[in-house]
């Protein structure tokens, strides 16, 4: 576990330094570019949760296919998700090229927002289309225990973001002062470097077999176990950060104070986190090769110790970020309101992260990876599109609550079904050996 964990919560805490970077140098700047590139920011946030969820549904079954020694079979299953990464990355390239105005506008009706992260967003789509290779590649490599590959490609390439981010954004060694642009430059450009790697390791690695046939000669049977047993995990996860960025768009009609708050404290909260969501990615990849083993008990023990250990780290974690709490707002340049928000919404993280951590564990690793994703996929639907959003929309504009208020009601999801998730963790019913043996002709040999 701690050698899957170990590189897992390393990378984690670099994307999440570079994610608080970030913030504190457009914070730097202006309130107003740090609302806008947050709001502007939302694109990539939804991508970031379609990452995610394929990278869910690509390791239930590559996990288990690597524990049973099949690489041909993980080619293709890694050809499943370059098709489904690259038409939303592609989609979503396409309208911040193109209307970067009226991608905005979902999110904010304020002019001056919707100006400044239009500017970002003309910048940013080409990072779209990048990532769209690169993260399905990564997730793939990483179910097969590759975790090292990942840690030391975020360590180069959102290195060099940083950097590229201090010499923009402020015009640094002679170079132009572009501001939040300068910040949508680095992005697009470390991006690029992140996919000439992964194109560089793909053709040097020896796990799975190479070449465009071994990807995309996909046999049905195939493609009808993704989609039975992969396809609610990505569905899910997908409805879930649309749910969040509809949050995000109620957010962004109650003021750039709350805007700038929640920017804020959603890097600070990634950073504490960096363990449990470590655990639950690691625990995913554990747990499917022991499943695909076919010792089903053993999943079920180590389960339950991982559970145990993910429950500490969510009260540490919560302690740690009541114990920041009234040091942040210190870090960047925002006004006396977004200051006082900043402080109460970290004290309100410091148990909302707790149910998040938890949940990610049972819904996202353990369900998924032992083949019970649509379970999940139900739970989330319920409690975010017939409870949270809800809720939220007629505390925002029905009622007129306090933004803070507002976002203290949008915080209660996570408990919400917390309940039901451990009910169905308890029955023990979730763990599948998914594996099937496929026949010669299905699949093209090493040389092919």
């Amino acid at each position: 576990m701690l050698l899957l964990l170990l590189p897992i919560v390393l990378q984690n805490v670099i994307t999440a330094s570079v994610g608080m970077a970030d913030t504190v140098m457009l914070g730097r700047v202006d309130q107003q570019s740090l609302a806008a590139s947050s709001l502007a920011g939302q694109v990539q946030f939804l991508l970031n949760v379609t990452y995610f969820g394929l990278a869910s549904a690509l390791t239930i079954l590559a996990a288990q296919y690597w524990g049973k020694g099949d690489g041909a079979t993980i080619s293709r299953i890694l050809g499943i998700g370059l098709i489904l990464s690259l038409l939303f990355s592609g989609t979503a390239a396409l309208f911040a090229l193109s209307m970067p105005e009226r991608v905005m506008r979902v999110w904010t009706n304020e002019q001056e927002l919707i100006e400044t992260g239009a500017k970002y967003l003309r910048l940013v789509a080409f990072s779209y289309l990048f990532a769209g290779f690169s993260q399905p590649y990564l997730a793939v490599m990483k179910s097969c225990g590759r975790v090292l590959l990942s840690t030391v490609i975020s360590f180069i390439t959102l290195g060099l973001n940083v950097m590229l981010n201090a010499v923009l954004i402020f015009g640094l060694f002679g170079c132009p002062q572009m501001g939040i642009q300068g910040a949508a430059l680095a992005t697009s450009i470390s991006r690029g470097v992140e996919l000439m790697i992964c194109l560089g390791d793909y053709l040097m690695q020896s796990i799975i077999p190479r070449g465009f046939m071994a990807l995309f000669h996909i046999p049905g049977a195939l493609i009808r176990d993704f989609a039975r047993y992969c396809l609610p995990a990505f569905i899910n996860d997908a409805l879930w950060g649309l749910a969040i960025s509809v949050n995000a768009m109620i957010m962004g009609h109650l003021g750039s104070d709350i805007v700038a708050a929640n920017s804020v404290v959603s890097v600070v909260r990634e950073l504490v986190t960096t363990v449990g969501f470590g655990i639950s990615a690691a625990s995913s990849i554990m747990l499917g090769r022991e499943i695909g083993v076919g010792d089903t008990a053993l999943a079920e023990r180590d389960a339950a110790a991982i559970l145990q250990v993910t429950i500490v780290t969510g009260i540490v974690g919560g302690a740690l970020l009541i114990g920041i709490s009234p040091l942040v707002p210190g870090l960047v340049k925002i006004s006396a309101t977004s200051a006082v928000y900043l402080k109460w919404m970290l004290r309100i993280n410091a148990v909302y992260q707790m149910g998040q951590i938890v949940n990610t564990l049972l819904i996202s690793s353990f369900f998924r990876c032992g083949g019970d994703a649509s379970y999940g996929l139900k739970l989330d639907f319920i409690s975010m599109w017939c409870y949270t959003v809800p809720v939220g929309l007629i505390a925002a504009f029905v009622l007129r609550l306090s933004p803070l208020l507002v976002y203290v009601v949008m915080c209660t999801d996570e408990f919400v079904k917390m309940p039901f998730a451990m009910a169905h963790y308890k029955k023990r019913q979730w763990i599948k050996n998914l594996t099937r043996n496929f026949e010669e002709h299905e699949l093209p040999n090493q040389e092919e």
